[in-house]
């Protein structure tokens, strides 16, 4: 239905530029241009509405010259998507000697070559057909560049933001032409922003495919040890198991980060006071890490089923077995770590929050205190606006009577604050000997295993 659109709207334009040729108008020239305006604005709107891989085909089935007229109405910005899409002879059709780029996406390749590795950024088409890698990094490739590399190597490579599946099956599974699918979430810890991202991996013809949207700590760790270290007897398995070892050490790294930042906020709740605004700049550290220790525990998991997958599976050889296995048990040491974290940030979670209670309580306590002080004044004052209090002081200047009562209001008000004071102390007092009577019978047992210990007089 698109081919048959795109010619009809080709057949009519070039109909009505017959018919304005043959006639001989007064204003020829200036119906051709109109008409030719508007056959172009009818085939760019078509087109707009279409993906590069329909225009693609669309300009794979028209003759040369009609491809042509096509092309010449593709937007700019959509051109080297489109070349992806077309065979290389149809191209040089179209754009002559230009070659489609990698706009949008970083294509690494990595090459083995007299025992070291070679790693090779391909910028253009030309690059990628002259390399033999062990393993093609795609990172934030196009839809169309994607499809051309798959094509190029005859395989299928997917879109990192689908793969959002749990199961197992969906996840990690082996195609019939013996591709090896895994699909990874990998963390980024950025600027106190944790996130998981989506990786694949597929394994096939000896060659690792990667694609992912995002850079990744690991695989800049993962490009460097390899620019670094020999590949002798590298296969594209050794560099899967080596890029999740990498991920593991990355989430450990995160954990001691984590472990940093839940002790110093340890020491700052465990301080003498805390006030609101620190809880709550607290809490929100606390729930942060929370968050980040989360994120590494899934992270792991989803490590554990990929390692796991590769074992079950007998795509590894004895040694690479030894090495998943190896990789295996750092999970399982990992996995400790962040319970006791979750374990820890509860703690500090109902320490901070005890705290805010605290304060909380230290407020209601002032308060009441103030109501009961006020409390014998106000009924004295309620007493003093009485008519009865101008009879009991008759023939007594008011002045003088109600200077003698705000005195009298001002010590009940003080005598009320001091009894409250004073029992406040002894409560206080008789708290602290409850406790040192609780210590000393700890540290008198402490003494007496002292000096029966050998070697103490």
């Amino acid at each position: 239905m698109t081919l048959q659109t795109v010619m009809e709207l080709l057949s009519k334009q070039k109909l009505v530029e017959g018919m304005v040729h043959t006639q001989s108008a007064r204003h020829q020239d200036l119906v051709e241009t109109v008409v030719q305006k508007q056959h172009r604005a009818e085939l760019e709107m078509a087109l707009s509405r279409h993906s590069e891989a329909e225009i693609g085909a669309i300009l794979q089935a028209l003759p040369p010259g009609d491809a042509m007229l096509v092309w010449q109405r593709v937007a700019p910005e959509r051109q080297d998507d489109i070349l992806w899409e077309i065979t290389n002879a149809l191209g040089e059709v179209l754009a002559g000697p230009r070659e489609p780029q990698f706009r949008q996406g970083q294509i690494t390749a990595y090459e083995l070559i007299e025992g070291r590795m070679r790693i090779t950024d391909a910028a253009c088409r030309s690059d990628l057909e002259s390399l033999s890698p062990v393993w093609l990094d795609i990172l934030g490739a196009s839809k169309s560049e994607r499809g051309w590399i798959a094509r190029h190597f005859g395989l299928e490579l997917p879109d990192p933001e689908d793969l959002t599946d749990l199961e197992v099956s969906a996840r990690f599974y082996v195609e019939e032409s013996d591709e090896v699918h895994l699909h990874s979430n990998f963390l980024l810890d950025r600027d106190g922003e944790s996130r998981s991202v989506p990786v694949a991996f597929i394994v096939h013809g000896g060659i690792l495919f990667t694609v992912r949207n995002d850079e990744l700590p690991v695989f800049r760790l993962q490009r460097l040890r390899t620019r670094n270290q020999p590949g002798h007897g590298l296969s594209c398995k050794d560099l899967l198991l080596d890029l999740y070892g990498a991920d593991v050490e990355y989430s450990a790294d995160a954990l001691e980060d984590a472990y940093t930042t839940l002790r110093r906020v340890g020491q700052e709740v465990l301080s003498e006071s805390v006030t609101d605004t620190d809880a709550a700049r607290l809490l929100a550290d606390i729930a942060e890490e929370e968050d980040l220790n989360g994120r590494i525990r899934g992270n792991m998991l989803d490590t554990q089923r990929a390692v796991s997958f590769l074992i079950r599976g007998r795509f590894l050889t004895p040694a690479q077995t030894e090495d998943a296995k190896e990789i295996l048990r750092d999970i399982e040491s990992l996995n400790s770590h962040t319970a006791f974290l979750f374990e820890k940030v509860n703690f500090l979670m109902d320490a901070t929050v005890g705290f805010i209670n605290v304060n909380q309580n230290r407020r209601v306590t002032q308060l009441t205190v103030v109501s009961v002080v006020f409390m014998p004044l106000n009924v004295l004052a309620g007493v003093g606006g009485m008519s009865e209090f101008s009879m009991m002081t008759q023939g007594i200047p008011w002045p003088v009577s109600y200077s003698i009562f705000t005195v009298g209001l001002l010590l009940v008000g003080w005598a009320t604050y001091a009894i409250l004071k004073n029992f406040e102390r002894k409560r206080t007092r008789s708290g602290a000997a409850v406790a040192a009577g609780r210590k000393a019978p700890v540290a008198g047992r402490r003494q007496a295993a002292m000096a029966k210990a050998p070697g103490r007089s």
